[in-house]
C-alpha cells in the first residue's frame, strides 16, 4: 500500500493504518469521533411555536407527565417480570420496558439462545457488536470460543438432548455503547428480568461468566478469586467462570477454565 498517511504526526503505511483501525474496532470504537458529541437518539426539534399562557393546573397535580419517573423504574421492572408466566411473555415484557436509556442506541434486543429446558444456564454480561447485529448472545469471537469449550465436555447450545444442551443469556439484553461495562444502575434495572428468566427456565445449575453476572447474582466481584468455587445464585448451585473474552486476552487462563469445565461436567455426571 502507498504511504503518506500520518498518525499523531508520524507517517505510517497503509497496512499499519488498517491494523490501527482494526485495533480501535476491537476496543469498541465503532463510530467516527467529531469535535462535539452527537445525540443520535434525539428527534429533530420542530420550530418553537409562539409562547402561550400555560393552562391552570389542578392543585392535586404534583407528578410529571411521565407515569414512571426514574425512581419507579426498578419497581416497574419487578412488576413486569413477576407478571410473566412464560419465557416468551418475559421477553415481550422486557423488550417493551423503556427504563434503560441504552435501549435507544442498540440495534437488537438480545434475549437468549440455546435450549430453555437445558440443565445448565450460562449467564454472560451484555451483547457485543456481533450479538447486537444478530440478536443472539455469545456469537462473536468469545461466543465461538465458548462453543468450543462446551463441545470439549460434550455440551452445546444446539444439541437436541436437553441433558447436554445449554441455555444462554446475558444480564443486560441491549448492547452498552462502545461495549462499555454495564453500570450498577443498569444491572439493577435488568436484575428483576434476569431473576424471572432463571425461575422460568428452571436450570439445575447456573454458570456466571465474568464479573457482571457475579455482581448481579452474588453482589460480589473479583472473578479471578471467585472462579472455580461453587456457590449459590437464584436458589440453585452456581459456578463462577472467567468470561471467554478474558481468555482471548489471557490465553494462560485457559488451563483454569478447563478445570472449571471439568468441575461442571463432574457435577452433572456427564
Amino acid at each position: 500500500m502507498e504511504s503518506g498517511l500520518t498518525w499523531r504526526g508520524v507517517e505510517i503505511d497503509g497496512w499499519t493504518a488498517l491494523a490501527l483501525l482494526e485495533w480501535q474496532r476491537e476496543m469498541g470504537a465503532d463510530d467516527v469521533m467529531l469535535d462535539s458529541t452527537t445525540d443520535r437518539t434525539a428527534l429533530p426539534t420542530a420550530k418553537p411555536a409562539p409562547a402561550q399562557p400555560a393552562p391552570a393546573q389542578p392543585a392535586t397535580a404534583t407528578r410529571s407527565h411521565d407515569p414512571h419517573p426514574e425512581e419507579d423504574h426498578v419497581g416497574l421492572a419487578e412488576s413486569l417480570a413477576a407478571q410473566a408466566a412464560t419465557l416468551d411473555d418475559l421477553a415481550e415484557a422486557q423488550q417493551g420496558f423503556d427504563g434503560l436509556e441504552l435501549k435507544k442506541g442498540a440495534r437488537n434486543f438480545v434475549f437468549s439462545d440455546g435450549n430453555p429446558a437445558a440443565r445448565v444456564m450460562i449467564i454472560g454480561e451484555a451483547p457485543g457488536e456481533e450479538e447486537d447485529a444478530q440478536g443472539k448472545p455469545f456469537v462473536g469471537r468469545a461466543g465461538q470460543l465458548l462453543d468450543r469449550m462446551l463441545d470439549a465436555i460434550g455440551m452445546g447450545r444446539a444439541l437436541p438432548d436437553a441433558t447436554r444442551a445449554v441455555y444462554i443469556a446475558n444480564v443486560l439484553k441491549w448492547r452498552p455503547p462502545g461495549n462499555r461495562r454495564p453500570t450498577p444502575h443498569e444491572i439493577a434495572l435488568s436484575l428483576p428480568f434476569l431473576r424471572r428468566q432463571v425461575e422460568l427456565a428452571d436450570p439445575e445449575i447456573v454458570v456466571l461468566m465474568g464479573n457482571t453476572p457475579c455482581a448481579a447474582a452474588l453482589n460480589r466481584e473479583g472473578i479471578t478469586r471467585l472462579r472455580g468455587n461453587w456457590t449459590e445464585a437464584f436458589g440453585r448451585p452456581a459456578l463462577p467462570m472467567t468470561h471467554p473474552a478474558y481468555l482471548l486476552r489471557n490465553p494462560i487462563a485457559k488451563r483454569e477454565a478447563w478445570a472449571d469445565l471439568l468441575s461442571l461436567a463432574d457435577r452433572l455426571v456427564l
